[in-house]
């Protein structure tokens, strides 16, 4: 068997709220509660775990997803809809921007727990077609 990611916990104030956070950006849905965990599954069948803990528990992560163009335009549309805070860069020096690395788009946006969310329609990489 190849070497998969299957799933990983992600720590959250209130995991049904950053659950469906995510889920909304991104088009997808927050799955049925199992045990301390609210479950949305991606597309490569990775499930983000999100489990409630006290906020001194929780250590800031970046979780990044490659989404299609088309995705990208509906997921950004909702950041802006909802008047998210949104940068062009993980250090926040280019509020209310978007890049263009790798020839694609990218955006960075904080979830309610804090954690660093990246939306990318280009593998960090990728030249003329292939990832390099």
């Amino acid at each position: 068997m190849s070497v998969m990611l299957n799933h990983t916990i992600v720590h959250s104030r209130d995991n049904r709220e950053s659950a469906e956070f995510l889920a909304g950006i991104l088009g997808l849905e927050a799955g049925t509660e199992w045990g301390p965990f609210v479950p949305v599954e991606t597309a490569n069948g990775v499930t983000l775990d999100f489990a409630t803990v006290p906020a001194e528990s929780i250590s800031l992560q970046h979780y990044a997803f490659l989404i299609s163009e088309a995705e990208f335009d509906a997921s950004f549309e909702k950041i802006r809809a909802a008047g998210i805070e949104y940068w062009a860069d993980p250090q926040q020096k280019h509020p209310g921007e978007i890049n263009h690395n790798d020839g694609g788009r990218g955006v960075y946006f904080l979830d309610p727990s804090g954690h660093a969310m990246e939306l990318i329609t280009r593998p960090y990489g990728y030249q003329d077609g292939a990832a390099g």
